[in-house]
């Protein structure tokens, strides 16, 4: 009987700990930006996706009015990229 216990114990602890290791899920406002999205996203992965079509996928660390560093860019781990914001065409998160 405790064996069935401490099973369904264990499987109860791995369903709660799946759980916690989703994304937050997104909401936007009419005032957002770029600029507000991404400074939302700091210290998190995202992709961008950039008007000329390249798309890179990397962490968010630092955002300001006209630029955007990406550090840590997949496929490429010893480069960090700087975009212009005003050439962001979409920003991609992972939700799930």
């Amino acid at each position: 009987m405790t064996k069935r216990f401490i099973i369904s114990l264990l499987f109860t602890s791995m369903l709660a700990i799946s759980n916690t290791s989703w994304a937050d899920a997104i909401s936007i406002s009419s005032d957002d930006s770029i600029k507000t999205v991404l400074t939302a996203q700091m210290g998190k992965r995202v992709s961008i996706k950039t008007k000329s079509g390249q798309e890179l996928s990397g962490t968010v660390t630092t955002v300001t009015d006209k630029l955007t560093h990406i550090a840590e860019l997949t496929g490429k781990e010893f480069y960090d990229a700087i975009v212009v914001n005003s050439n962001i065409e979409a920003v991609i998160i992972r939700t799930k």
